[in-house]
């Protein structure tokens, strides 16, 4: 059963997963991540997204030959799988590879807006 969050977040997590996968068909795979680490900022809250952005990381890294990443994403998806339901996210962590796990980051505030609405305006 989603949350109440997780449900209210799920257009706009998935409006950058289809954008990343239409980067993909497009050729532009740095762009393709780039949307992946969006959907993870909105969704890094929410058990289900957290997990499965990590998870289209991994694809990601095994597509283009990213050993590291794919290392980063398994360790991560174990941390998003078994911390989230517990608040353990580093706000606005990106989700890659290339930044600490534990590392909070400034968040978009763009990104900020959805993620207070969908939290019910808090």
């Amino acid at each position: 059963m989603l949350s109440d969050f997780s449900k209210n977040i799920s257009c706009s997590v998935q409006l950058e997963i289809d954008l990343a996968a239409t980067s993909r068909g497009l050729g532009n795979y740095d762009a393709e991540f780039g949307h992946l680490e969006n959907a993870h900022v909105l969704g890094q809250e929410s058990t289900y997204w957290h997990v499965k952005v990590h998870v289209l990381m991994a694809f990601w890294a095994v597509r283009n030959k990213q050993p590291k990443e794919l290392l980063g994403q398994l360790f991560r998806i174990v941390g998003a799988g078994t911390k989230t339901v517990f608040g353990f996210v580093p706000q606005g962590n990106t989700g890659g590879a290339n930044v600490s796990p534990f590392k909070p980051m400034p968040i978009n505030p763009k990104h900020q807006a959805i993620i207070s609405n969908a939290k019910g305006g808090v």
